[in-house]
């Protein structure tokens, strides 16, 4: 059903070999969209990625009060809850 295709890294210009059994993962999990950049570019972008610090801003949790801080630009229209007040909401909901 699958056959290996050859694709080329949108960072370095370097053709890799997208196999049969990798698209046949990627159809099992419902990727729309073949790789874009081989492997050693993916590790190069994961390791950045993950070292970088991510920005965090402050707000105060809408259930108890308590300041807190979230990864995400806070935004009025929806509530933001501390770690404690979200694992709550989850468990409810």
């Amino acid at each position: 059903m699958y056959q290996d295709k050859t694709l080329t890294c949108r960072d370095c210009g370097a053709e890799f070999v997208f196999t049969a059994g990798e698209q046949e993962f990627y159809a099992e999990k419902g990727f729309q969209n073949e790789p874009t950049r081989c492997k050693d570019c993916r590790n190069a972008r994961k390791t950045t990625r993950a070292a970088a610090p991510r920005e965090q801003y402050e707000t105060v949790c809408a259930e108890c009060g308590k300041p807190t801080t979230v990864p995400f630009v806070p935004k009025s229209d929806r509530p933001i809850y501390c770690s404690e007040c979200f694992a709550k909401h989850r468990q409810q909901g």
